[in-house]
């Protein structure tokens, strides 16, 4: 949201923010660009609904592009009955529950009332589809993230296995989806040698009790010495840079911003073997089954044994990838080609 508001901006267009969450987390740097945000602070949901909808139509927006399940919601309601902007849906989820609860259907029928839908994932795209079966193709578009080039790139600099360790970075919250669990079971797979040549750093913030579980497990497989845990942070460019690997366990994704950055840092990237993330990690030696510990553990031994050359020339082509797929340019003009349309 803030790299596509920032490229807006610099294109010419008047950009504001409207949210309805006190995390601002990027607030300095938009208001540097004379971005506005807007706040609404109100808990309860009938209310919130009913602030916003007059916030945005009290705008004088020609487009109104809304991200993720609930904004989407509001704004769609916002448009009725009529309204003078051109609505665009930012889907950004491949969660299954999309089509496995009444509630995420229900709301995906009121995407009759936008004008385009974008996702940044085919997997999300099939989810939409099969929830409102009735959504013209023609209105549903795949548009990749956008990484900041001048935040995530390599770092020539980098000491490869400093002191004889091989770091892996997650860079995630913590929830149940994330599936920290499995990777800690992984590790009974691994000989003894391998997991003392290991070292996973997590960043993220704490969204359920799935932290409080794994810090038990970490504790009775005596596994301390190779987990460090920190909380979410606006440098994970550095620390990315600095990682050797870059993993992503979960259990169901779409496109995670986590995989993009680490193309560009021009870091190896091991995943789940769901969503998109096939299309863009395309050696499946560096894939598995999230569900499955031992599927992890063959993929940790694999990288595990890479060589430095190995590593270099699989960070190149990730490298290559990610500036040929995710570059500002692109996304913001795929952007923008929509909006024109709609």
């Amino acid at each position: 949201m803030v790299n596509l508001a920032v490229a807006f901006r610099e294109k010419g267009n008047e950009v504001a923010i409207l949210v309805y969450h006190p995390h601002l987390f990027y607030s300095d740097e938009l208001r540097e660009l004379e971005i506005s945000i807007d706040q609404i602070n109100e808990s309860n949901y009938v209310a919130r609904l009913i602030k916003m909808r007059k916030s945005i139509r009290a705008s004088n927006a020609d487009i109104v592009l809304s991200f993720l399940e609930a904004p989407n919601f509001i704004c769609e309601v916002a448009g009725l009955p009529w309204r003078k902007w051109k609505l665009i849906i930012g889907e950004r989820s491949a969660n299954p529950r999309i089509i496995k609860t009444i509630k995420s259907r229900a709301l995906r029928l009121f995407h009759f009332f936008a004008d385009e839908i974008i996702a940044n994932s085919y997997e999300n795209i099939k989810l939409i589809k099969k929830a409102n079966p009735l959504l013209k193709s023609s209105k549903l578009h795949v548009v990749l993230n956008i990484v900041d080039f001048s935040v995530f790139s390599p770092d020539e600099d980098f000491v490869f296995r400093k002191e004889g360790i091989l770091t892996l970075l997650v860079p995630s919250s913590h929830q149940h989806l994330k599936n920290l669990d499995k990777l800690i079971e992984s590790m009974t797979f691994l000989s003894m040698p391998e997991v003392s040549g290991l070292r996973v750093v997590w960043y993220g913030d704490i969204g359920d009790d799935s932290f409080e579980k794994a810090e038990k497990k970490i504790n009775r497989l005596k596994l301390k010495e190779t987990f460090s845990f920190f909380p979410a942070t606006r440098n994970i460019g550095n620390i990315m840079q600095q990682s050797d690997v870059v993993g992503i366990f979960s259990l169901y994704e779409g496109l995670p911003n986590a995989i993009c950055e680490a193309m560009a840092c021009g870091k190896p990237v091991i995943a789940s073997s769901v969503g998109d993330l096939p299309r863009h990690i395309k050696d499946e030696r560096l894939l598995f089954i999230p569900e499955d510990p031992k599927s992890i553990a063959e993929v940790l031994k694999y990288v595990l044994r890479l060589s430095k050359d190995e590593f270099i020339m699989i960070g190149e082509r990730n490298y290559s990838y990610a500036r040929e797929n995710f570059s500002k340019n692109r996304i913001v003009n795929d952007y923008l080609k929509i909006l024109r349309e709609a």
